[in-house]
């Protein structure tokens, strides 16, 4: 059976049951608060970032595979990013309540 999908919103529906067994599995581990949005982030943007096509299969194996200490890492380095993101606001608005 060929599986297509005409958008990454109806493979991500598609594969949610994997992404939620992984995020169990991460939580058993101590990987605390992730949500399966964070998982699926870090496969399009690390291990599908090359934009070849994938069968149904492989996208449900490299959900269940994952690297745990490259998803650690990945994660760790967009909270940061994220807090120097929301630093920045903080401060133009700041300098704009000044004015």
């Amino acid at each position: 059976m060929d599986f297509e999908f005409n958008s990454q919103e109806e493979l991500f529906k598609r594969v949610k049951p994997a992404l939620e067994a992984k995020r169990v599995e991460l939580n058993r581990l101590g990987v605390k608060k992730v949500k399966i949005k964070d998982i699926w982030d870090y496969l399009v943007d690390v291990k599908w970032s090359s934009g070849r096509e994938l069968m149904l299969s492989d996208v449900v194996s490299d959900i269940l595979h994952l690297d745990n200490k490259r998803f650690n890492s990945y994660l760790r380095a967009r909270k940061t990013r994220r807090g120097r993101s929301d630093e920045n606001e903080r401060r133009k608005k700041q300098e704009k309540n000044k004015k």
